[in-house]
């Protein structure tokens, strides 16, 4: 497993973590969750990445019952605060209110004193942004928060962020977790510079396009798969995406890894990234995705793979 630090940060996560979306406490049962959970730890990923809208909960829940046989500071656990958990009307955004009522929920659910990164799981339009960040600040004093982040903030949202915190000497975000993978992109124009001039680091989500990029759609949706059953990547699952997605299907037999796996280290290339969060509904899956983490692509490969999907 490689390690990077999270921006200009002191703190170092694995390139390869794994994250509880759509999966842990969900369409994944406990116990194989908590296989998945002890072997990636085993592997070397120490970012496990959360939030309390993950199943309502339950995500927290089962990996707070994993922490029980672990070694607390050998991991980096985040979790994330802002869509409502409830009906209560101040049961979401950013308030100072539904900030440091939902990191005690979290907290409790995990079984641990302290999270290592909790993240504004998107921009509150509707909270003073001061309000927000002096929460934050105020949860890195107590010793609840360790880094605060932000999660699909714009470019412009971060550099407010950093204005107010200089402005007021609290502690700024250090992370941001946007989307990011060869179909989408988009963040390469505006908040990976953005991001580097800040000095925050990236952890993005949705690396293998929820499955796209591992090949498991280039000869159509296999029954069961979330590409049959809902409509949420319709977009991704374009003619031109699939014809793409198969010529890297095509290099990666040439290299001798999978699909997913050239996915990854692809996007390892870039400095700017910290760590990709992974899905993984099996141990297989798990052991693919690490193994991305030792992938050298030279630069030959790299400027293919970007001319492919510019």
């Amino acid at each position: 497993m490689q390690y990077r630090q999270a921006g200009n940060s002191g703190l170092w996560v694995s390139t390869i973590s794994i994250g509880g979306w759509l999966t842990y406490g969900g369409s994944v049962e406990d116990r194989t969750t908590m296989d998945i959970f002890r072997k990636s730890v085993d592997a070397g990923v120490n970012f496990i990445d959360l939030a309390d809208i993950y199943a309502r909960g339950e995500a927290e829940t089962v990996i707070g019952k994993g922490l029980r046989d672990l070694r607390r500071q050998d991991l980096v656990i985040s979790s994330k605060v802002y869509w409502p958990m409830t009906d209560n009307v101040n049961d979401k955004g950013l308030s100072r209110k539904h900030i440091m009522e939902s990191v005690h929920g979290s907290l409790k659910r995990l079984n641990t004193d302290y999270l290592d990164l909790y993240f504004c799981h998107r921009w509150d339009e509707h909270t003073p942004l001061e309000e927000t960040v002096r929460a934050m600040d105020d949860l890195i004093h107590q010793g609840k928060v360790l880094y605060w982040g932000t999660s699909m903030w714009t470019s412009q949202q971060l550099e407010s962020a950093y204005g107010v915190a200089n402005l007021r000497n609290l502690y700024p975000p250090t992370v941001e977790q946007p989307r990011y993978n060869l179909l989408d992109r988009s963040i390469e124009s505006s908040i990976m510079p953005t991001a580097m001039q800040l000095g925050m680091g990236l952890v993005v989500w949705s690396p293998l396009a929820q499955g796209v990029l591992t090949g498991k759609y280039n000869s159509g949706k296999p029954k069961g798969s979330r590409g049959a059953e809902t409509k949420w990547l319709d977009r991704d699952l374009s003619e031109d995406n699939l014809a793409r997605v198969r010529q890297l299907t095509a290099m990666a037999g040439d290299m001798g890894c999978t699909t997913g796996q050239l996915a990854l280290a692809w996007l390892l290339t870039r400095p700017e990234i910290s760590s990709v969060i992974t899905g993984a509904t099996s141990v297989k899956q798990l052991q693919e995705n690490i193994a991305a983490s030792e992938l050298k692509i030279d630069e030959s490969t790299a400027a293919a793979i970007d001319a492919l999907f510019r």
